[in-house]
């Protein structure tokens, strides 16, 4: 069976990924701070490993990586999720406290996590992987006052290519999947009234996270000759080209 890794598997999307990619017949090893969350997935399913884990964390990273390939022998896969979305705010009501924590998590969380995984599936045999990133819309266009989680989001697009590129040589493909108003608890202000671009307050369409678990579904279930390098998968009727 194949093995990936999910980050930030405790709740939402990532969740979501892990309870389908477990009902498809992978191993799933499930990284999230919650561990009783993790455990609530975990029961009863030999094929999931629940490991505690702050992707901020460097040690953290590498010993949950290092427990995944003890308990399932390699790593064809992670889906680097793990994210949060600070609250919208012009650039100078932002304290370098939260910018800092958000940049750690969206950003250097991310950088751990595809380090560890680069690492595993280049020294494994056969050799090689499949990393997916999950972006944004934001990592298109903004939403106003969300300068903080933009500029992460755009950054994990940088991470993307680079690996990309990168991975080539050693078998390891990276993506990046692209979401727009998945419904989660992350999402619920948004559905209940987002700020839009002409300063109004306005409810947007989500969509059931379900899609979303099939859409990282198609990408890691790719044969190694494929790639899907960018997917964007987005509810039908929310505002985000353009934000208008």
């Amino acid at each position: 069976m194949p093995v990936i890794v999910i980050t930030g598997a405790s709740a939402g999307i990532g969740r979501a990924c892990a309870e389908r990619f477990l009902d498809t017949g992978w191993q799933v090893a499930l990284l999230a701070r919650r561990a009783a969350a993790l455990d609530e997935i975990a029961q009863d399913r030999p094929e999931a490993l629940a490991l505690p884990c702050d992707v901020t964390d460097e040690a953290q990273v590498a010993a949950a990586f290092a427990a995944t390939v003890a308990r399932f022998g390699r790593i064809d896969a992670l889906f680097n999720n793990a994210g949060l979305m600070p609250k919208g705010a012009l650039i100078d009501e932002i304290t370098v406290e939260d910018w800092r924590h958000a940049v750690d998590v969206n950003l250097t969380g991310m950088f751990l996590c595809a380090r560890a995984a680069f690492g595993q599936m280049r020294r494994q045999s056969p050799q090689g992987g499949r990393i997916i990133n999950n972006g944004s819309i934001a990592a298109h266009v903004p939403r106003p006052g969300s300068v903080v989680y933009t500029t992460t989001k755009h950054a994990i697009t940088g991470l993307t290519k680079t690996l990309s590129l990168d991975g080539r040589a050693l078998n390891i493909a990276c993506g990046q999947i692209d979401i727009g108003n998945a419904a989660t608890d992350m999402t619920a202000g948004i559905g209940a009234g987002a700020m839009q671009a002409d300063g109004s307050l306005m409810p947007e369409a989500r969509m059931d996270v379900a899609h979303v678990a099939d859409a990282v579904l198609h990408m890691a279930s790719l044969p190694p000759e494929a790639n899907i390098p960018f997917l964007t998968i987005a509810a039908t009727t929310m505002p985000w080209q353009g934000r208008g």
